[in-house]
């Protein structure tokens, strides 16, 4: 199994960092923008990215990053077009660990074994089901292992210890936590009983475990990283580049990743 990503988050670790991981919707704000985009936040120090399939049913979005997968696929991407903007992003040269993020219906209808060696080839180091519950994962970690590919589960603050347990004797590259009960999206403050959950994952992983949902500013990463090793930023993100034309998506993004380092 692929380690770059979990070596992405040491990596951070032994230069004393919270390890950044943006999230950007594939063909959002424009079709073509994506390559631009991740090249961007790659040379501003992502440590690794979040490509999303936009999905027509993404419920577990909030409001931003359901406009802007809605806005993926009015300007017509498809899974197809995810495979070609990740080998694209590759052809630029951009090294940084890449994990497609999106729900399991897509997945399942282009088939496992197919979904997941696409995934690879098109230079992809992992993927998040994010409707996929840990009990029902099996064939498909049993597809990611096949194309040695990691399969990161989401575990949210209403997880069992059953369920911690189970998605943690799956999972590869990293655990990604859920901060709040609900939908994505930016908030003023990070959910404290995040931590408790993240150090019940720890007691069952030495994978990195990192937080998302509602992160949005350096404050916030600072204190995702004093018991996290990792923060998943998405909503602030995108709503930045809602509205920006094209040429200023990727300085947008840029900026505002450096802005997570101050």
């Amino acid at each position: 199994m692929s380690n770059l990503i979990q070596d992405a988050f040491i990596r951070a670790a032994d230069n004393g960092r919270t390890a950044i991981v943006p999230f950007v919707t594939v063909g959002h704000p424009q079709r073509d923008s994506t390559p631009a985009v991740v090249e961007a936040l790659s040379n501003a120090g992502a440590d690794a990215i979040e490509l999303g399939i936009p999905f027509s049913d993404p419920l577990a979005e909030g409001p931003v990053i359901q406009k802007s997968s809605f806005r993926a696929l009015e300007n017509g991407i498809t899974p197809e077009a995810c495979f070609q903007n990740a080998s694209e992003i590759r052809r630029r040269g951009v090294t940084t660990p890449l994990i497609f993020m999106g729900y399991y219906n897509p997945i399942y209808q282009i088939g496992l074994d197919e979904f997941c060696s696409r995934t690879r080839d098109a230079g992809v180091d992992g993927i998040i089901a994010a409707d996929l519950p840990a009990v029902e994962a099996g064939p498909l970690l049993d597809a990611c292992a096949k194309a040695d590919i990691s399969l990161v589960p989401l575990l949210a603050l209403t997880s069992t210890e059953e369920t911690i347990a189970q998605a943690c004797k799956q999972a590869s590259g990293f655990v990604y936590c859920i901060s709040l009960l609900g939908v994505t999206g930016a908030r003023a403050t990070v959910s404290h009983p995040v931590e408790t959950l993240v150090k019940q994952v720890k007691s069952h992983t030495e994978l990195p475990v990192a937080v998302g949902f509602g992160i949005s500013n350096a404050k916030h990463v600072r204190e995702v990283g004093t018991y996290a090793d990792g923060a998943v930023i998405g909503s602030a993100l995108i709503n930045l580049m809602q509205d920006n034309p094209h040429e200023d998506a990727p300085q947008t993004a840029a900026r505002f990743l450096k802005s997570l380092n101050e």
